[in-house]
């Protein structure tokens, strides 16, 4: 199965909402303000922020004022057109390496499954991997990465719990190193920007990998429940106020109504969806595909 058939799957709550709403606008509505109006509702609704759902509805509106068109096809091609250009815009990322992966995120959003994934997919790819434990803040984190570290049959640096997560980052890098490997997977524990000394130590973890391993090709990424929707705005922000993100991990999209939150976020906070999760397997994760996805919101 593509990814275009598990956007399809997982995306089915929120392309129900706007297909059934979109169907009911056309049917009563023709185009005019009214009609503007109501399809500003429908982005809405799905989760697009107000200001990019005002200008994507404010584009729509011109270019069908210029083109003289009546067609409900065409309205919705510009509809497609214009949400994939948002969620395209913020510049793509290519991992490249050598190359080390800071995972970060609130509690509960898959951190520990979406790192499995990652580390299996590289595998596929004929890369090397190592796993860094370094949440060593939750009890029993290193144990569940360890079984996901065996299923993706990668190798893991973890210490004790309650250890230091620098040590962990530190010790994964110098064996990383020793071995040449490709990707250095690091995962971190959930926080929250009111806990001050998580943070702290999420910027001291990350001063760590810039020093001792400069020549790698850095990249920091935040995994994202989907069943968030705008609230991960917040999320996003304290994060890239802390240590700098570049880029999204989207997982739980199937238990969503509101996906569209996703292209407001990507667009406004210029920050490029790289990976989605679309199941519970271990092969359940796919390079983000912007036209892929818009396709599957309709």
């Amino acid at each position: 199965m593509g990814l275009f058939s598990k956007l399809k799957a997982v995306l089915t709550k929120t392309r129900d909402g706007i297909s059934k709403k979109l169907t009911e606008l056309f049917a009563k509505n023709k185009l005019g303000e009214e009609f503007y109006e109501e399809l500003e509702d429908i982005l809405i609704s799905a989760d697009v922020s107000v200001k990019t759902t005002m200008e994507i509805v404010d584009e729509i509106r011109d270019t069908a004022i210029k083109e003289k068109c009546k067609d409900k096809e065409y309205v919705i091609s510009l509809l497609k057109k214009e949400l994939f250009e948002t969620l395209d815009y913020a510049e793509k990322l290519e991992v490249k390496s050598p190359a080390v992966i800071m995972v970060v995120g609130v509690n509960g959003v898959g951190k520990t499954t979406t790192i499995g994934k990652l580390a299996n997919k590289f595998v596929k790819e004929k890369k090397s991997v190592t796993i860094a434990a370094a949440d060593t803040f939750r009890a029993a984190a290193s144990d569940q990465l360890s079984v996901w570290a065996d299923r993706a049959k990668v190798r893991i640096i973890k210490h004790s719990e309650g250890a230091d997560a620098s040590a962990v980052v530190f010790d994964a890098i110098g064996s990383a190193k020793a071995k040449n490997t490709d990707v250095l997977i690091i995962d971190t524990a959930g926080r929250l920007h009111v806990k001050s000394n998580l943070m702290e130590e999420l910027k001291k973890m990350d001063r760590v990998v810039k020093r001792e391993f400069p020549d790698a090709n850095y990249y920091k990424l935040i995994a994202l429940d989907a069943t968030t929707g705008q609230n991960a705005y917040n999320q996003v922000e304290v994060f890239n106020e802390a240590i700098g993100i570049d880029g999204i991990i989207l997982t739980k999209l199937d238990g969503t109504a509101k996906g569209g939150f996703i292209v407001s976020l990507s667009y406004e906070l210029e920050v490029p969806v790289c990976y989605v999760g679309t199941g519970e397997k271990l092969e359940d994760i796919e390079d983000f595909d912007a036209q892929d996805f818009v396709d599957s919101m309709f």
